[in-house]
């Protein structure tokens, strides 16, 4: 406790330091511009500054790329509440009440309790990396690869809560996520599938090229084919935002939770935001009084979400900082920053390197309350941006799409795949088949798909073994039992809303 309390002093005292303080706020603005244009993930945004950091101190290196994490988490919510096209794959679940809210002239309230609920699930996290790390790397390090499999079963049953109007349409959906999943090279052989001896195939799908499509081009083609354009009356005004933050504090126990889903997925290796933004948005379904309103524009599903995703940078954190293993793609890049500055990951920097490690995680700290005001105020210049016409507005977003799409590799193989993926996001729309599901089994696929078979490889290929492991752990079994509960859910909410329809 003395070496924590030492440590958290040292670190306040660098804080002190004003140009740490102007890099949090330039990291800051400059995560929010990341995460708010779709393409321009927050991998990208904290793995372009890496190499700034060089002539930097550990401290202000670390505070830069923790500021570029954090905002960029959230203002992905800004164009997915906006234009209905997530900045960031930690945004998709987003998008199942945020632009309905949009839509019926509540764009300010769901903005404010975005950001609200991102703000309090990134202060719960940062707490708990700061004071319970070492019991959260703990708890990590009991995940093997049957909790890993079942915790992407456990997202993949989320499938049929997102599929309420129709679940054959949803699980037809799913399928064929899962089925784009398997491209590329198996994850144990490293045999190639469905490549086409394309090199931009043989890592799989790309999520984030995948994304900018499914959900870009449809809204594109919708606006110029309507008469008179997109109706944008609805979304046009953002006021009295302030007040309406504070309505978050209404949903006390869904940010509680939400907040333990981000940081337990967090820590998980592999899962990442969105996983942990659907699956707060699966409880927060099931525990609501009203789950038939949500994808309808319900604020619960506005403020899970976005709770839960931004709690997933500090439950990311953990393992980065205590095992050396990081959570997702962002930490990595991270752990990168970490060592290029001498430091070694492990309780060392915890202890020797205590000022250095409690100074990066106080400044996320101050990064999550900068956002806020930044974030409400690109948002303000968002909704002016909406009332241009579609005629205007369609042709700037296809040209966002098509640099995003191309500036991750710099290959006009993934803008074609993007614009293939538009294809089929405006045909699901057409057909009414929803795209979370795609999304979800895109996401997931590879995750159950790998960890499937480490599983097979430790039973020597037994079947039966394997499902016994699932009963003889814990963690397995809390799992399982979720698995169940959210199918059994999911199940009967279609079957009352069929029961309804008739």
């Amino acid at each position: 406790m003395e070496v924590m309390l030492g440590g958290i002093a040292a670190g306040t005292a660098q804080l002190l330091d004003p140009m740490v303080l102007l890099l949090i706020v330039f990291g800051t603005v400059f995560g929010i511009v990341i995460g708010a244009l779709p393409g321009l993930s927050s991998t990208m945004g904290v793995a372009l500054m890496v190499p700034v950091t060089f002539t930097m101190t550990p401290v202000q290196g670390l505070a830069l790329l923790g500021a570029i994490y954090c905002s960029s988490t959230y203002a992905g919510a800004i164009s997915a509440i906006l234009i209905n096209i997530p900045g960031t794959s930690a945004n998709v679940a987003t998008l199942l009440d945020g632009n309905p809210m949009a839509r019926k002239g509540r764009a300010s309230e769901a903005i404010a309790l975005a950001t609200a609920g991102s703000a309090v699930g990134g202060f719960l996290s940062n707490g708990a990396l700061l004071f319970l790390a070492p019991l959260l790397a703990a708890l990590a390090l009991r995940f093997g690869s049957q909790e890993f499999f079942l915790l992407a079963l456990l997202g993949v049953s989320v499938i049929a809560s997102l599929s309420e109007r129709n679940l054959i349409k949803g699980l037809i959906a799913g399928t064929f996520g899962l089925f784009l999943a398997v491209v590329g090279m198996h994850p144990l052989t490293g045999e190639l599938r469905f490549t086409f001896d394309m090199p931009e195939l043989f890592g799989g799908v790309p999520l984030v090229v995948a994304l900018i499509g499914l959900y870009s081009l449809p809204e594109v083609i919708d606006g110029i084919s309507k008469p008179g354009g997109t109706d944008n009356t609805s979304v046009m005004r953002v006021h009295g935002i302030l007040r309406q933050m504070l309505e978050v504090f209404r949903y006390k126990m869904l940010l509680l939770r939400a907040t333990i889903i981000g940081i337990i997925v967090g820590i998980v290796p592999g899962a990442g935001s969105s996983v942990a933004g659907f699956i707060a948005y699966d409880d927060a379904k099931r525990a609501s009084k009203k789950p038939e309103t949500f994808g309808t524009g319900n604020p619960e599903g506005v403020v899970s979400t976005e709770t839960a995703n931004n709690a997933v940078v500090g439950g990311s954190l953990v393992p980065m900082l205590t095992l050396g293993i990081p959570g997702n793609a962002v930490s990595a890049v991270m752990l990168g920053g970490l060592m290029i500055h001498g430091l070694k990951p492990g309780p060392g920097l915890f202890t020797e390197s205590a000022g250095i490690t409690y100074g990066f995680i106080l400044s996320m700290f101050l990064a999550n309350l900068f956002f806020v005001p930044m974030g409400l105020a690109v948002a303000r210049y968002g909704v002016s941006f909406i009332r241009t016409p579609a005629s205007i507005l369609g042709p700037l977003i296809m040209g966002l799409a098509v640099i995003g799409s191309y500036s991750l590799n710099m290959s006009l193989v993934e803008v074609w795949i993007m614009l293939a993926m538009g294809m089929l996001g405006y045909a699901m729309k057409r057909f009414d088949v929803p795209r979370e599901p795609l999304v979800l089994g895109l996401v997931l696929g590879g995750m159950a798909e790998g960890e499937l078979a480490r599983s097979l490889a430790l039973v020597q290929g037994s079947v039966p073994a394997l499902v016994s492991s699932f009963f003889t752990r814990p963690i397995s079994l809390i799992i399982l039992a979720l698995i169940v509960m959210s199918v059994f859910q999911g199940v009967r909410a279609y079957l009352r809303s069929r029961a309804k329809g008739r």
